[in-house]
């Protein structure tokens, strides 16, 4: 009965309207601008709960000093304020969410572009809405007052609330990854979404990946470049396309025969393009696979990109202006490699700065404008890369309402369940907008009269509740399926670049079984591209093609490899599932929940 009648006495003590208080002028900071990037859609609540969460920590320093309460909250208010306008003015001005993405863009930028941003932006609304912000934060600052504990409980009263807001999320990263360095990489995401850390863990991930990215780079130009290189086309105009896309799984494409039209579109176009059918992704993640795609690197060779020339700077060899126009993430520890293949370019067009965009709306089309705008440019000669989110989880995120088109079950295998049915509809209305933009690329560039062709292909599948695994989502190396692989790859040439005649050995066989981790002698052999290191028994439109083992999984454990053909390829009741012909010319899907973060 003491210790009942105590900790009620206790609970009387305690002032919790006025920590109510405390804890809504600090949450104020960071909630305002996380509040506004759930309604608008842009982002999910995993930002909103960790700001609010993070928050919790400046209480203690008012629960400490409690005669010092108005004097610690103005101070520890005004930092909160000035750290977090840069947040919110990101959000008012681009409807993103800040990160370290943008600091870098910041920092690339000089003061030219700099006033010529603001000039641009300026408005008296964002104005206005900063001048009532701040003032509303002011008036939190009057409604906080001293919370006097009793003296017993404040250690233990400051202990829960470090640990809710940092320490528990601290210990667990800390016991659940293999490195310190990991460990303290994965807490400053937990805490970013909060004023003022995302300015400090910005910075410092920002200063991080700027010293990997420069290393790579200068290790980049000592690389030789390609010997006795010749160009079948020199001197001719010529502008090549290359878009990649992002988890797109060729067999949930109509193009490719699936039963849903989820690529109208490109289906229309179908007579211009040539459609390979049988191409693979060597990996099922985006950095491990595009170190072979755009490099001379392979499942057998892994580490050849850091040693011998990208794609990008052989067509700069070549004679070609190269242009970067990407909607992926920018400065992040994943896509450092990924910002060193752009930063090789002459130009690059960064549109996508979110800090999660997994959780993200960020829509391809983006790309579109900034794509007319490189075809004007008048460069005799151009190489334009357009790395695209396209299919990438959320699902959900990746088209606007307008494209929420599959919304029942007509076309669904029946494997699929009610509960993954929204999943699995979102993801074929992502493969539909994705055609929406591919096919959107392709007119816009047609449109000009351009010599020259565009190649589409997609880093990776996806497993999305397939027939072959209907329980599993994602992409998993160590489980891989089937539909983790199985990418689209096509060609658009245009009459002129056709006229002007293909080289000598050119074969259109669009059934031959390829990995794209031999992408860049398929890439030089279109081009017209010939150099020492050329080898034709890897380029997929070469007479001398030689098919090979069709090697998938993590090249640096090679007892890991083996033959994608060796994938099942029927569902677990053994009947064959209803998707197109893969690169084993059977038919197969499956699935896999995992590492959709580990792009």
């Amino acid at each position: 009965m003491g210790t009942k009648k105590s900790a009620a006495a206790i609970h009387r003590q305690v002032n919790w309207a006025g920590l109510g208080w405390m804890f809504l002028f600090f949450w104020y900071f960071s909630g305002v601008t996380q509040l506004l990037i759930v309604n608008a859609g842009v982002a999910g609540w995993s930002g909103l709960v960790q700001a609010s969460m993070v928050t919790v920590l400046w209480m203690i320093a008012l629960i400490l000093f409690p005669a010092r309460t108005r004097a610690l909250a103005g101070v520890i208010g005004l930092v909160l304020w000035a750290s977090s306008l840069g947040g919110l003015g990101y959000f008012l001005v681009y409807g993103q969410e800040f990160s370290q993405s943008v600091i870098f863009i910041m920092f690339e930028s000089n003061a030219r572009e700099s006033s010529e941003y603001l000039g641009h932006y300026f408005s008296w609304s964002i104005v206005a809405a900063i001048v009532a912000y701040s003032l509303g934060g002011l008036l939190l600052w009057t409604r906080v007052r001293p919370v006097y504990l009793p003296r017993k409980i404040i250690p233990v009263f400051c202990l829960v609330l470090f640990t809710v807001s940092v320490g528990f999320s601290a210990v667990h990263q800390y016991l659940k990854r293999d490195t310190l360095g990991r460990a303290v990489a994965e807490f400053e995401e937990k805490i970013e979404a909060a004023a003022p850390w995302q300015l400090v863990v910005g910075y410092h991930q920002y200063q991080q990946q700027l010293d990997s990215m420069t290393k790579l780079l200068a290790s980049q130009k000592l690389i030789p470049p390609l010997k006795n290189l010749t160009d079948i086309r020199a001197g001719q105009p010529s502008t090549l396309v290359l878009v990649i896309g992002e988890s797109t799984n060729r067999q949930r494409m109509s193009l490719y025969g699936y039963t849903r039209p989820t690529t109208p579109n490109l289906d229309k176009l179908r007579g211009e393009l040539q459609v390979f059918d049988h191409v693979i992704s060597p990996r099922p993640y985006t950095i491990e696979t595009l170190e072979q795609v755009l490099t001379f690197a392979d499942e057998e060779h892994p580490d050849n990109y850091l040693s011998t020339p990208t794609l990008v700077s052989v067509m700069k060899q070549a004679g070609y202006k190269t242009y970067w126009i990407t909607n992926q993430q920018t400065m992040t520890k994943r896509n450092t490699m990924l910002t060193t293949f752009s930063k090789q370019a002459d130009e690059q067009i960064y549109l996508n700065n979110n800090r999660d965009q997994n959780e993200t709306s960020q829509y391809d089309a983006g790309v579109l404008d900034p794509f007319s705008k490189v075809l004007a440019d008048d460069a005799p000669r151009k190489l334009i890369v357009i790395h695209l989110l396209g299919t990438h989880m959320s699902y959900h995120y990746r088209y606007p309402k307008s494209f929420d088109y599959f919304t029942d079950r007509v076309g669904v295998p029946a494997n699929v369940t009610d509960d993954q049915l929204p999943v699995y509809n979102s993801y074929d209305n992502a493969v539909r907008y994705n055609d929406y933009v591919v096919s959107s690329l392709i007119k816009r560039f047609g449109e000009t009269d351009p010599n020259g062709f565009l190649l589409y292909l997609s880093d990776h599948g996806e497993s999305v509740y397939d027939p072959v695994a209907p329980k599993v989502l994602g992409r998993n190396e160590a489980a891989p399926t089937r539909p983790m692989y199985t990418v689209p790859f096509m060609v658009w040439s245009s009459p002129k670049w056709k006229a002007l005649g293909m080289p000598q050995d050119y074969v259109a066989d669009v059934h031959r079984p390829y990995s794209t981790s031999h992408f860049i002698h398929t890439w030089t052999d279109l081009a017209g591209l010939r150099f020492d290191e050329f080898d034709p028994a890897k380029s997929l439109v070469n007479a001398k093609y030689k098919q090979g083992p069709l090697l998938i999984g993590n090249p640096h454990n090679p007892a890991s490899l083996r033959d994608f053909n060796s994938l099942p390829s029927v569902a677990p009741d053994g009947s064959i599932s209803p998707m197109t012909n893969d690169a084993n010319g059977s038919k197969g899907s499956g699935a896999s929940k995992f590492e959709n973060d580990a792009d």
